[in-house]
């Protein structure tokens, strides 16, 4: 819920900032706004969750009551590139390393409540390219929105490691497959110090591809699609 709030303070700021007057020329990096190409470095900390769309009747399998998602924490390291194609509108492109843990929490009800916990970890190689809108300077604050898309490929995907024969429930894996697509939404706000720009930013990105892969488990066979969300909290430094 909080992370409702930011996007709601940042766009708030957008606001106000496009409809201030334009003293560009006043603050640090006058000339920033007209140069073709920026580039710099980001990191951030990401919050991973799954969409879940459970099957409709968990009768079939037995005392399997609920599937949930918990989320968890991550970190993110990457480079950005920025390209001018006018003066308020950019197209950026930030390849990135992503560390993503989240868990999926099966609730089974007999004589005893027993919740299995499968933890899915993944490190992602991203490429997102999105449309980056900003608005006028304030001085040396400056705030924009983002939208755009991303490809997603998970250098730690288990979807090729082979079934176990006859596992118990301890053993076995929720594999996802490799691939992913996703489109984003964010905000953001930049500070234009002497010698680069600072910028604190949100984005929110909603996975396209049905991730799970099936097999005849439980886990998997509980579950009709599953689709990934990640919410990322980022710094980057340009000059």
């Amino acid at each position: 819920m909080k992370f409702k709030y930011i996007f709601t303070f940042l766009i708030v700021l957008f606001t106000l900032v496009v409809k201030a007057q334009d003293p560009n020329e006043k603050g640090n990096l006058t000339h920033y706004y007209n140069q073709a190409l920026h580039f710099g470095f980001a990191l951030g900390i990401n919050k991973a969750n799954f969409v879940i769309d459970p099957v409709q009747h968990f009768e079939r399998f037995d005392s399997l009551k609920k599937v949930e998602s918990t989320p968890k924490f991550g970190f993110n390291l990457g480079i950005v590139s920025d390209l001018r194609l006018s003066k308020y509108v950019t197209l950026r492109f930030v390849p990135n390393l992503s560390f993503v843990e989240r868990s999926l929490d099966y609730t089974f009800e007999g004589v005893d409540t027993i919740v299995h916990t499968k933890t899915i970890e993944s490190t992602f190689l991203n490429f997102p390219l999105d449309l980056k809108l900003r608005s006028k300077r304030v001085k040396n604050f400056g705030a924009y929105l983002l939208a755009g898309g991303s490809y997603n490929l998970d250098l730690a995907s288990k979807a090729k490691v082979p079934l176990i024969a006859n596992p118990n429930l301890n053993e076995q894996i929720v594999k996802l497959k490799r691939d992913d697509f996703s489109y984003e939404i964010g905000t953001g706000a930049e500070f234009y110090l002497p010698y680069f720009k600072f910028a604190i930013e949100a984005k929110l990105s909603m996975g396209i591809k049905n991730m799970i892969q099936k097999e005849n488990t439980i886990f998997s066979n509980s579950i009709n699609s599953l689709n990934s969300k990640i919410l990322l909290i980022s710094i980057t430094f340009e000059g």
